[in-house]
């Protein structure tokens, strides 16, 4: 994904969040229920994984929620999301890891299978 990444880097201004950290940091709000991108921001103050997962060194100050906010809307103009969870579904396809059944019945489409 360094292309997408790449084109999502401003040309001038002040040094912003790197997109591959922003999109980390998504995930980190996803995977742990992190309600806000202020308790994302202030458990990057503390919490040693979640600094190492975003890729944050110790030696540097977490980001400011606002901040994050505003560089999390590049993820959304380039359609970051998607594209990973298009690959990942390409990796897990590959590998022969998605199945056409789902747990409630209500997938006919065998393209949306669930993994």
């Amino acid at each position: 994904m360094e292309e997408t990444f790449a084109a999502m880097y401003a040309d001038s201004g002040r040094d912003s969040i790197p997109p591959e950290q922003l999109l980390r940091g998504l995930i980190l709000q996803s995977l742990y229920g992190l309600r806000s991108e202020r308790l994302l921001c202030e458990s990057l103050g503390y919490n040693m994984l979640f600094r190492w997962f975003v890729g944050l060194s110790l030696d540097k100050k977490p980001w400011d929620h606002s901040t994050y906010t505003k560089n999390r809307d590049r993820l959304i103009e380039h359609e970051v999301v998607r594209e990973l969870f298009e690959r990942v579904l390409e990796q897990a396809k590959a590998k022969g890891l998605l199945s056409s059944e789902h747990f409630s019945g209500r997938c006919r489409n065998p393209s949306r299978a669930v993994l």
